[in-house]
């Protein structure tokens, strides 16, 4: 969305407009670096501070843009694009991030969709409001390049730059190079039965922010007692830092069998999909 915005008792063309909007992406992208590199080279570094970065209006303003590519159907107020877009983007925007500075912001109630699957049974699909989207979409723009350096390197479920087609090409070659013992496993109602202790514990390990914490506990208790809603934008950080310790294990078995350049195991894991292959040698 291009903006006009005031300056020097004029209106800045489109082109300045969007250069400005491009500089401001650039330094939340300098800003995501920055702690992608912090935390990569200290694992057990406690990060603090990061709230006030939640609340900074270019992060809301990326996270609402994020939120509106992806479209998505109303939250239980009904709040369509189309409404926010009428009334006015920046206000919106502000609205928010004033919710967030003063403490008063409190996340709705999911909206629940039932959507059927092909074995006859459904789905429930929890779906924020638009406000509560763009929340989700800014406190996951700062967190996401903290658990990212923790992630590892047989995760492929929504992560930046990563696909399910990688995921089956490291399948694939791992067939060729002759694992062909596979385990195929998927997690039964996993995004319904996620524990929100365990996963606040889990993310405590690594955020030493107040603020932050009782905002995710807010998300998740908007949410129900227990699980991610399938819809949430923040859910999808939350399932791989959940499933971490997981891939954590998987890579400690690989380097366990390791004969030199060559693994007996090898394994690929796609949000609550995995993939686990063992090779033939007898033992």
């Amino acid at each position: 969305m291009e903006r006009s915005l005031p300056t020097n008792d004029h209106l800045l063309t489109k082109w300045e407009a969007r250069t400005i909007m491009i500089k401001t992406s650039v330094t939340l992208q300098e800003l995501r670096r920055k702690i992608y590199i912090k935390a990569k080279a200290d694992q057990a570094h406690r990060f603090w501070g990061l709230y006030v970065h939640v609340c900074k209006i270019t992060t809301l303003e990326e996270a609402y843009h994020m939120v509106k590519k992806n479209n998505g159907a109303p939250g239980i107020d009904g709040m369509t694009f189309d409404d926010i877009e009428q009334s006015g983007v920046a206000s919106f925007v502000q609205n928010i991030q004033e919710e967030l500075t003063n403490g008063s912001y409190q996340p709705s109630r999911n909206r629940i969709k039932e959507i059927p699957k092909a074995n006859g049974k459904t789905r429930k699909l929890g779906i924020p409001t638009i406000k509560d989207r763009v929340v989700q979409g800014a406190a996951k723009l700062i967190l996401e390049p903290v658990f990212e350096a923790d992630f590892q390197d047989g995760s492929y479920g929504y992560r930046p730059k990563r696909t399910a087609h990688q995921a089956i090409e490291k399948v694939a070659e791992a067939v060729v190079k002759e694992k062909t013992r596979v385990l195929d496993l998927d997690l039964r109602s996993y995004f319904d039965t996620v524990k929100h202790h365990l996963l606040l514990a889990k993310i405590a390990k690594r955020i030493a922010d107040d603020k932050i914490m009782r905002l995710l506990s807010q998300m998740l208790k908007a949410a129900g007692k227990e699980g991610v809603p399938q819809g949430g934008v923040i859910s999808p950080l939350f399932s791989n830092i959940y499933l971490n310790e997981v891939d954590k294990m998987l890579e400690k078995a690989k380097e366990t069998t390791r004969e030199g350049k060559y693994t007996h195991i090898e394994y690929a894991r796609f949000a609550d999909d995995c993939v686990i292959l063992v090779d033939g040698h007898p033992r």
